[in-house]
C-alpha cells in the first residue's frame, strides 16, 4: 500500500506523510529528516540500493523522444540498476532518504505541482540532484524529472536517457 500526504510551501518547507509505515519527511527547505517513532533522523541520500522507481502512468508528452518504458530496457540500466514502478511522492522521499538511488517520470511542468512539490523540496534539501529528463532546471519550459541521489547517478541516467531519446527521434 503506497500512499501520500503531502504538504508544500512556497518558502521551501515541505512534508510528505507515509501513513503505513508512520514516516514523516520534511523541511524546512535547508535541511531534511525523517520522523519515524518520535525519532527524527537527517536525510542521507545514496545510490547504494540501485532501485530506481520509474514512473510509468500516462501521459506521454515527450514521446516518442522520451518514454520511460524504453529506459527499462537500456542495457546500461540493467547493468547497473533494479527498476521499481511507483507514481506517488513517496519515491521522492525514498530518493532524499536512500532508499531509491534515483525516480524518473515525464511529463510537464513539476515546479508547482501538488503531487511533487513536496518530494522535489525535500530531494534538494537532502543535496539530491533534481532536474527535467533533458538536464535542465525543473519549470515552466521543462519536461519530466529525474532526482538522484548523488551526481554519478544522475549522470548515468541522463546518458541512458540521451541515447534512447537519439534513437527514437
Amino acid at each position: 500500500m503506497l500512499v501520500a500526504v503531502n504538504v508544500a510551501l512556497r518558502g521551501g518547507a515541505a512534508a510528505v506523510a507515509d501513513p503505513f509505515s508512520g514516516e514523516v519527511f520534511f523541511t524546512d527547505g535547508e535541511a531534511a529528516w525523517v520522523r519515524h517513532d518520535g525519532a527524527d533522523t537527517r536525510l542521507a541520500p545514496t545510490p547504494a540500493t540501485r532501485l530506481v522507481d520509474v514512473n510509468l502512468d500516462p501521459p506521454f508528452p515527450s514521446a516518442p523522444g522520451f518514454r520511460a518504458v524504453d529506459l527499462l530496457a537500456h542495457p546500461g540500466f540493467v547493468q547497473r540498476f533494479r527498476a521499481r514502478v511507483v507514481s506517488t511522492t513517496l519515491a521522492l522521499a525514498w530518493v532524499a532518504a536512500g532508499k531509491r538511488a534515483a525516480y524518473v517520470t515525464d511529463g510537464d511542468d513539476f515546479s508547482e505541482c501538488v503531487h511533487f512539490a513536496a518530494g522535489i523540496a525535500l530531494c534538494r534539501a537532502a543535496r539530491c540532484v533534481v532536474t527535467g529528463i533533458d538536464g535542465s532546471p525543473i519549470g515552466r519550459a521543462g519536461r519530466g524529472l529525474v532526482a538522484a541521489a548523488d551526481d554519478e547517478t544522475h549522470q548515468l541516467l541522463m546518458s541512458m536517457i540521451d541515447s534512447r531519446s537519439r534513437h527514437r527521434v
